[in-house]
């Protein structure tokens, strides 16, 4: 599935997949109708339909991750909302074995994420998730999401790579799409990225792995197949 002899550099998203989405559905579906309603006094039913609109219009723009956009257009903190529910921030299955062998075989490995600051900080508080890899990336500092094309070309400035030498992972399939068309040499979709709903159906051209237990062991060191459980 994956040619580790042909990678040098392990990009990894962070929602759905290192971290369960679980958490980020609960907060956008649930928790923050919940609160808007709470704010304005309409409906939970309206206020879930005002927030929905607003996703679907802003959806795969820098504004749908930024939570600076969010606070601005429903007059609330939405970084403060989401630490309400902090508690449902985890790991996803298999993620500490998978990271621990990527750092033990000698890859570098980078998350590059659309997750804005402040939730970026609050989820590493939570989990200790930047111990395991070797920097962070947040589209927020480049000024554009992983879905503009421009963003693979920009992120050489934050963290240089080959991109026929680098594997991206990511939940989300217009990222991967994107990330594709920039060159990257190899993709991987991540089925189940939230731990209370269903995988999604397999992208055609495009491998995929529902947990990261499907990719180990990986090699004992760089061109050599995995070795035996």
């Amino acid at each position: 599935m994956i040619e580790w002899s042909r990678v040098d550099t392990v990009f990894l998203d962070m929602d759905g997949t290192l971290l369960d989405l679980h958490y980020d559905s609960h907060f956008w579906l649930e928790h923050l109708p919940r609160r808007y309603a709470e704010h304005t006094g309409v409906a939970t039913e309206q206020a879930l339909a005002t927030i929905l609109d607003i996703i679907r219009t802003e959806k795969g723009t820098l504004n749908w991750y930024c939570t600076d956009y969010w606070s601005r257009r429903l007059a609330m903190d939405v970084a403060a909302l989401k630490a309400e529910v902090r508690d449902r921030i985890a790991y996803r299955p298999h993620v500490a074995d998978f990271l621990g062998q990527i750092r033990s075989h000698g890859y570098r490995s980078v998350i590059v994420t659309n997750c804005h600051p402040d939730p970026l900080a609050l989820k590493l508080e939570a989990t200790g998730l930047d111990r395991h890899v070797d920097a962070i990336i947040s589209s927020h500092q480049l000024g554009k999401p992983k879905e503009a094309p421009a963003f693979w070309a920009d992120l050489q400035a934050y963290a240089p790579y080959q991109p026929a030498r680098t594997l991206m992972v990511d939940d989300s399939i217009p990222v991967l799409e994107s990330a594709r068309a920039a060159g990257i040499g190899q993709c991987l979709a991540i089925l189940a990225p939230d731990s209370q709903q269903a995988p999604a159906a397999a992208h055609p051209e495009i491998p995929s792995i529902a947990h990261f237990d499907e990719l180990l062991p990986l090699g004992r060191h760089r061109g050599h197949l995995p070795s035996e459980p």
